[in-house]
Formats: structure tokens, sequence, C-alpha cells
């Protein structure tokens, strides 16, 4: 079958489905990659084909241009600076119509809108009217997967990079809108994908928002509970892009090691880091462990120093350090969280806050496989480093991430759930001539 992958146009959203993708493709069948051009070498560098669809998306230029207009001082996360663009709040008595109705509003406008724009619907939907997939796998934050989809008659299906969020706070609007008089049952997203399904002669159905069935990396003892969708669990399998392993990788480490990162994406893209390197470092520089901290230039120009301990790399793939590591200090991102996971090593997490990194951090937490320090900005280098030594020092927390370990292990690889999304696709796909 012909597999089209659809995907937000950053690093961060395309390398949790690189492994899908090149399992479907050692089993035999077509996959494409579509993005904005803007990604399109990172695509081809994966060995997987790139369509590139649409004009640029230039993310970092627009995020640029963001934290000019807000400030230094300005924290991209704060609440008041995203009003309206929340959807990480689930507590019961805070989800009021006139909550989750603004959430839907100000996300459709500002997110979804913005990540699948006019022309590159336009260009995807005629790339695939002439390719005729079978099946379309589309990022969470990327619309134009599952009009594409309904514009051709394809089957398609949702790939997590977290925590299911949209499906939570879907449900809960939903339910919210059966409540409401006929006359004032306000749906931005339903109206935005009925005018976007239309332009191109089909039409809205509720699978658009979260796919007729959804592919879940994360351990089930970790995700938000969302009833009547139905979720395909798959083990996550790091990729951190192409790279080569540093030679003092290879050599087993003299004493413990600690990873310390805020992020390759969030530094590229957000242009700023919630919490203090300088912190970081003065946190850790008398204890007793291999420090590695990843740190770009412009990151290391801002600091004085950098303590003995401290071993700094620009870039070192997660999935050849952390096997050596015992504990890793990071900001809650996809790729850092889901790979110390799959490795079992005890996290720190300082959550920047974007998107699901607090709540995956609590759950870690409560799961006694880590800790977190929800104040990034606020936390001192005493309270960081006691935290940390508890990591280090506590046997609980290597149990716990262990015992995680061990559950994502036990779920389907990739190349294991493939017969079923065959199963699937033929299912839901429209019969074709």
């Amino acid at each position: 079958m012909r597999v089209l992958f659809t995907t937000f146009a950053e690093k961060s959203h395309l390398f949790p489905q690189v492994p899908m993708a090149w399992a479907l493709h050692t089993a035999g069948h077509d996959v494409r990659v579509a993005s904005q051009p803007d990604l399109a070498d990172a695509i081809t560098s994966t060995g997987l084909t790139a369509v590139s669809v649409g004009e640029p998306l230039n993310l970092s230029e627009a995020m640029e241009e963001v934290n000019e207009g807000l400030g230094e001082d300005a924290d991209l996360a704060d609440a008041e600076t995203n009003a309206g663009l929340d959807m990480n709040e689930l507590r019961p008595e805070r989800l009021t119509w006139d909550y989750v109705l603004g959430v839907f509003t100000a996300m459709t406008a500002a997110v979804f809108q913005n990540s699948s724009p006019e022309p590159t619907m336009d260009s995807l939907v005629e790339f695939a009217r002439e390719w005729r997939p079978d099946l379309v796998v589309w990022d969470t934050m990327t619309f134009a997967g599952p009009v594409v989809a309904q514009a051709t008659g394809a089957a398609h299906a949702r790939l997590l990079f977290g925590l299911d969020l949209l499906g939570r706070m879907r449900a809960t609007f939903l339910d919210l809108l059966a409540r409401r008089p006929p006359e004032l049952r306000d749906d931005p997203l339903r109206e935005w994908l009925t005018w976007s399904a239309e332009r191109y002669g089909t039409h809205f159905t509720e699978e658009m928002v979260t796919g007729q069935w959804t592919i879940d990396p994360v351990p089930t003892s970790l995700r938000l509970p969302v009833e009547h969708l139905r979720y395909v669990p798959v083990r996550y399998v790091p990729y951190n892009g192409r790279a080569a392993v540093p030679a003092w990788l290879h050599e087993p480490p003299k004493r413990r090691r600690v990873c310390l990162t805020l992020g390759i994406a969030h530094r590229e893209v957000m242009g700023a880091d919630r919490a203090s390197i300088g912190d970081l470092l003065d946190a850790v520089a008398d204890v007793d462990a291999e420090v590695v901290a990843t740190l770009n230039a412009k990151q290391l120009a801002a600091l004085g120093h950098v303590p003995d301990n401290v071993r700094v790399v620009d870039f070192v793939p997660l999935n050849a350090l952390l096997p050596t590591c015992a504990a890793i200090v990071h900001h809650g991102g996809s790729g850092s969280f889901s790979t110390a996971l799959a490795h079992g090593v005890p996290q720190l997490v300082l959550p920047d806050m974007v998107w699901d990194s607090g709540h995956k951090a609590q759950r870690l937490a409560d799961a006694g496989a880590g800790l977190v320090i929800s104040d990034g900005r606020g936390v001192t280098p005493g309270h960081l480093r006691a935290q940390l030594l508890r990591l280090l020092d506590e046997p609980s927390f290597a149990d716990s991430a262990a015992r995680l370990r061990r559950e994502a292990l036990g779920t389907p690889a990739p190349n294991d759930i493939v017969p079923l999304l065959e199963r699937l696709t033929a299912a839901h796909r429209a019969p074709r001539p």
C-alpha cells in the first residue's frame, strides 16, 4: 500500500515519525513524507522520500519576531503570554464551556490554521489525488493530513509525540457542546475543517479531529485517560537524526554520568531557555559525577565559567549517550523525555511548559521515576543540586525507571504493528474502482 506521512515543519515533529515510516517501508510499502519545503533536507537525511508542499514555514524567523516583540524577559510558556493557547488544563472545575471554547477558538486561529495553511493543503491535495495514498499518518498538529485523506478516500491515523492533550480536551468540548442549545453550539475547529473539506468537494467528520485511530508511543501507565478513541500502542524507538558517536562515548565512564540538556529544538526555535544555564552548571559543579551538557556557541558565550566536571558538547545523540548515564536533567521535550524512558534513566525535569511537558513531568514523578521542578526560572542552584543528588543516591528512582522501561519493551515495536495498520487501512479506506 501507499502511505503518506504529514508533519509540521520542525524536526522535533518529524523524528517521532521516522521509525514508523521505516517499519512500513521495510515491510514493502511505498512511503512518502510531506511537509513544507523547510523540512525537505531533514526528511531526505533520514533516508525517506520527501514531498515538499506549499510555501516555507520559516518557523525560526517567526519565533525571532515573537521574541523581539515580547522582549527579553518574556516567557513564551507564561499563561498570560499564551492566553487561550493552553490545552494543559485538566481540572474539571476549570473546564467550563467558556474556557474550552476559548481554547479551541484560539488554537484553531493561531496554531492549527498556521500549521496547515491553504497553500500547503492545496499542494498536498493535488499531490495526493495523483499519488492516491491508501493511508495517511498525520502529526497531531497538522490537520492537512485528515483533510487530504477525506478528499482522496484514504484511511488516516494520528501519530502522537506525547500525551493526547487534544483528544482529552476535544472529549470535554464535545460533552459540553451536547448540553448547549442548538443555536449556541459554536465549534470553531469544526467550522474551519468543514470549510477546508468543502474546498475539495468533501465534508467534515469528527474523525478529522482525532483520526480514525491513534498511534500512541506513550507507555500505557503514563497516558491521559481518553474514552471513545481507538489507540494503537507502539513502543517508542529513539531517533535523534543523522549523527556520529564521539570517540569518548565508546569508553565506559570513570564515574557516574549525568546528561544535562535543554533541548535542540527548543534552543533553535524558541530562542530562549526557561531555566538559567548558569544556575544549572553551578548546581552540578560540586556533584561527584561527570556532567555532559549540550550547549551551542550562543549559550556557551553567555557563561563566564564551565565547571571542571562538565563536558560541553554542541550535540550528541541521546540514544547513544543515555545508556551510559545515571540521570538526566532536561526541559521535558518529547525526545529527551521518551528517550530517557526507553533507556530506564531517572529524570529531573524543569518543564518548559510547552504543550505537555508539565503533565509528563508530573506523571513521571507520580510513577517514582523522576522529580519535577515546576518553577524553572525561580529555582536556586542549591535546590537543583539537592534534587539531583536524590535522583542519583536513592535507588527507588532507578528501580521505577527500570520498571517503566520494561513496560515500554513489552509494547509492540513499529515493525510489529504493521500488520494491524494494514488491516485497519483496508477497513477504513474508501473502496477503489
